[in-house]
């Protein structure tokens, strides 16, 4: 009885972690998408699209666009990138492009040549008239 859901928790602590890497030396040409997050130590050229986490290592590289929650960096970027929580920026990160954010953190020394647009996270007061009393 007990083994039952010890095996079943173990199996929704492994499917909820999925990462997927890119080693160094290995190039993807074209679009990919996942549920889980990404260590990225190749090249990607192309779109990437996931709700997990994305970390560039410093031998990282993508080409195309990157939409997503939150995205660290250490390696290189070109194109557009689109996250809804944090950019962070390590010193040898070297991004181009355009970029849509939520929040950005950027170390000393990293390179940030892009057009940023930065979105809050604030949501707009619904101006609801139908409680307002009338004289």
């Amino acid at each position: 009885m007990f083994k039952d859901s010890k095996k079943e928790k173990q199996q929704s602590v492994e499917s909820s972690g999925n990462q997927n890497i890119i080693a160094q030396g290995t190039k993807i040409v074209g679009d990919v998408s996942s549920e889980g997050g990404f260590r990225i130590d190749g090249e990607i050229e192309g779109n990437l699209k996931t709700p997990g986490k994305v970390v560039v290592g410093k031998t990282g590289f993508i080409n195309g666009t990157l939409e997503g929650t939150d995205a660290y960096f250490e390696g290189r970027f070109s194109g557009k990138l689109e996250l809804s929580g944090t950019l962070t920026l390590k010193s040898s990160a070297d991004i181009q492009g355009d970029v849509i954010v939520a929040k950005l953190a950027v170390d000393p020394g990293a390179n940030f040549d892009v057009t940023c647009v930065m979105k809050s996270g604030v949501k707009a007061i619904k101006n609801d008239r139908s409680k307002e009393k009338t004289a």
